[in-house]
C-alpha cells in the first residue's frame, strides 16, 4: 500500500494527515501557533513556528501510522496563501510575515494602482490590487521599512517557506502565486510587467511550477529530524483553497465549493479565463492544470464564531470541558434553539475588513437590530446567519458570471455543522452535499502528491478515485422567504455603513 502526506500550513496552526492510496486518513497531527496584531487591522505569524509545527507534526504522524516512510510516496503542501515571508542572503527570516488577513496596505493598494493602471493590472493578474495579496505588502515594506527591504533575497508564501525547509528548494507554484499579485495569471507565468514598473527584482521570486509537478526532495537533515525517508519527493501542492477544491472534488464544471475556515470561501472550477471587471471575486489558476478558478472571499467567517467563542462564550466552553464535548458544539445547540432570522438580529462579519464583494478594508463587524427579548442564542445563530449571508453574496456573483452552479459541497470546520449547512441551502437556494473525507487542503495536498508520484494519472482521476458523497441537505422551504427578507437588510447595511466605517480607525 502506497501512502501520500498532506501538510497544511494554517492561520490557528499547522495540520499534517497521512492518508493511503484509497484516500483514508491513516493519522493526523495539529501544531498551534500565536497570531500577532501589533495594531489594528494588522496580522502577523513567526514563519519559524510553521516550520517547528511542520517537522513536529511530521514526526508525530510517522510515528502515530506504524507506516514504514519507505511507504510515504509523495508530500503536498498547502496552507494560508498571500502571506510575506521575506529571507536575507543567508535564508534567515527578515521579519514576521504579514499574512492574508492583514489590512494596512490601502495606500500601497492605491500606488500600485497608479503605477499600473487599474485596468491593466486586472487584465495582468485578474484582480485589483488588494491589502490581502503578497505584492501590496511588500510595497509596504518598501515604503515603510527600506532597510528591510534592501536585503531581500527570496519571497516566499507560507508553504513556500516550508518546502524550502524540506528540500532546500526556492519553488511555488501557480495557485498560490496567483494571489501574490506578481503573476500573469492567465499565461502562468511572473508578469515582467508588473515586476519592473514596481521595482521588485524578478529573482526574489521561487521557480514557478503547476501544482501536481515535483518540486524538491526531502533532505537528509530534514530525514533525521522528522523520520520521513530521504529523496521523497514533494511536488507543487497548492493555495489552501484550491488544495481544498480538489479534495473536495471541485475539478470540473457545475460542482461549487462553500467553505467555512477561518475566512469563507465559494469556489467554481473553470477552464477557461473567467475575470469579473468589477473585481468582487478572484480569478486565480487552479491546482489542476492549464484550468483557473473563481473564488469569492468572505474574510471572517469561521474567525467569527472563533471571537464569539472566545469573548462571549466563557460558560460553553467551561460547560464542553466538563462534558467533554467542543465548545462550537454547544454554541451551536444554543442557536438552533432561535428562530430563522432572529426576529431581525442581523451580524455584519466584517472584522478584518472585506474582500467579496466589497474590497474593503475598513469595513467592520456589526450587530444590527438588537432588541430587548434577543438572546444569548439569538446572538449565536446571529453569527452563523451572517457568515452564510456573505457567502450567498460570493455565490450571487459566481452565478452572475455565467458559471454554471449544479451541485454545493460544503467544507471546512464549519461546514461539519449541520445548522450551517442548513443556513447555506436555505440562502443558496440549492442542496448543500457532504464528502467522505472532512480533511480539505491537506488531503487535496496529498492527492496532487499522488499525481506527481504517478500512483494518479490526473487530478480528476485521483478525485474520481477517492471521493464519495456522504450526505445532502435540501432547503427548507419555509426558511427561504425569511432569509430572502432580512438578506436584502443585510446587503443595505453595507451600503448605509460604508462612509461610517472610515471614521472608525
Amino acid at each position: 500500500m502506497a501512502y501520500l502526506l498532506g501538510i497544511d500550513v494554517g492561520t490557528s496552526g499547522t495540520k499534517t494527515v497521512l492518508f493511503d492510496e484509497n484516500g483514508n486518513s491513516v493519522a493526523q497531527a495539529l501544531g498551534e501557533y500565536p497570531l500577532y496584531q501589533p495594531e489594528m487591522g494588522w496580522a502577523e505569524q513567526r514563519p519559524e513556528d510553521w516550520w517547528n509545527a511542520a517537522a513536529e507534526t511530521i514526526k508525530q504522524v510517522i510515528s502515530k501510522s506504524g507506516v514504514n516512510s519507505a511507504d510515504i510516496k509523495g508530500v503536498g503542501l498547502t496552507g494560508q496563501m498571500h502571506g510575506m515571508v521575506l529571507l536575507g542572503r543567508d535564508c534567515h527570516v527578515l521579519r514576521p510575515a504579514i499574512i492574508w488577513c492583514d489590512q494596512r496596505t490601502q495606500a500601497e493598494c492605491d500606488q500600485m494602482t497608479e503605477i499600473i493602471g487599474r485596468e491593466r493590472l486586472i487584465e495582468i493578474t485578474a484582480n485589483p490590487a488588494l491589502t490581502g495579496f503578497t505584492a501590496s505588502k511588500v510595497m509596504w515594506v518598501k515604503n515603510h521599512q527600506p532597510d528591510i527591504f534592501d536585503k531581500i533575497y527570496k519571497i516566499l508564501l507560507p508553504k513556500d517557506y516550508i518546502r524550502f525547509k524540506l528540500t532546500g528548494e526556492f519553488a511555488t507554484e501557480v495557485s498560490d502565486a496567483s494571489g501574490m499579485q506578481f503573476l500573469d495569471v492567465p499565461h502562468r507565468c511572473w508578469s515582467d510587467e508588473v515586476l519592473e514598473k514596481l521595482g521588485i527584482d524578478k529573482e526574489w521570486l521561487p521557480k514557478v511550477y503547476e501544482s501536481p509537478e515535483i518540486t524538491g526532495y526531502i533532505t537528509r537533515e530534514v530525514a533525521e529530524l522528522t523520520g520521513l525517508k530521504e529523496g521523497t519527493p514533494v511536488v507543487g501542492g497548492g493555495g489552501d483553497q484550491a488544495a481544498g477544491a480538489v479534495g473536495n472534488g471541485i475539478v470540473k464544471h457545475g460542482i461549487v465549493s462553500s467553505t467555512i475556515g477561518t475566512s469563507g470561501v465559494v469556489f467554481a472550477y473553470t477552464d477557461e479565463v473567467r475575470i469579473d471587471p468589477k473585481g468582487r471575486v478572484h480569478t486565480f489558476c487552479h491546482a489542476v492544470p492549464n484550468t483557473w478558478h473563481i473564488m469569492g472571499v468572505t474574510q471572517g467567517a469561521g474567525l467569527s464564531m472563533q471571537w464569539m467563542r472566545n469573548n462571549f462564550g466563557g460558560m460553553e466552553k467551561e460547560l464542553a470541558q466538563f462534558l467533554d464535548k467542543d465548545p462550537y458544539d454547544i454554541i451551536t445547540e444554543e442557536a438552533a434553539q432561535a428562530r430563522p432570522g432572529c426576529m431581525g438580529l442581523i451580524y455584519l462579519p466584517y472584522l478584518m475588513g472585506e474582500r467579496t464583494p466589497h474590497l474593503d478594508p475598513y469595513a467592520k463587524g456589526v450587530f444590527f437590530g438588537i432588541s430587548a427579548m434577543h438572546t444569548r442564542q439569538d446572538m449565536f445563530r446571529a453569527v452563523m446567519e451572517g457568515v452564510s449571508y456573505s457567502l450567498r453574496d460570493c455565490l450571487e456573483i459566481i452565478r452572475e458570471m455565467g458559471t454554471e452552479v449544479n451541485e454545493i459541497r460544503a467544507s471546512g470546520g464549519g461546514g461539519r455543522s449541520k445548522l450551517w449547512r442548513q443556513m447555506q441551502a436555505d440562502n443558496f437556494h440549492n442542496a448543500v452535499s457532504t464528502i467522505n473525507s472532512s480533511e480539505g487542503p491537506a488531503f487535496g495536498a496529498a492527492l496532487l502528491a499522488g499525481v506527481g508520484a504517478g500512483i494518479y494519472a490526473s487530478v480528476p482521476e485521483a478525485c474520481e478515485a477517492t471521493i464519495r458523497i456522504t450526505g445532502v441537505q435540501e432547503p427548507l422551504t419555509e426558511n427561504i422567504p425569511i432569509y430572502d427578507r432580512y438578506y436584502e437588510v443585510y446587503k443595505r447595511l453595507y451600503a448605509d455603513l460604508k462612509e461610517t466605517f472610515k471614521l472608525v480607525r
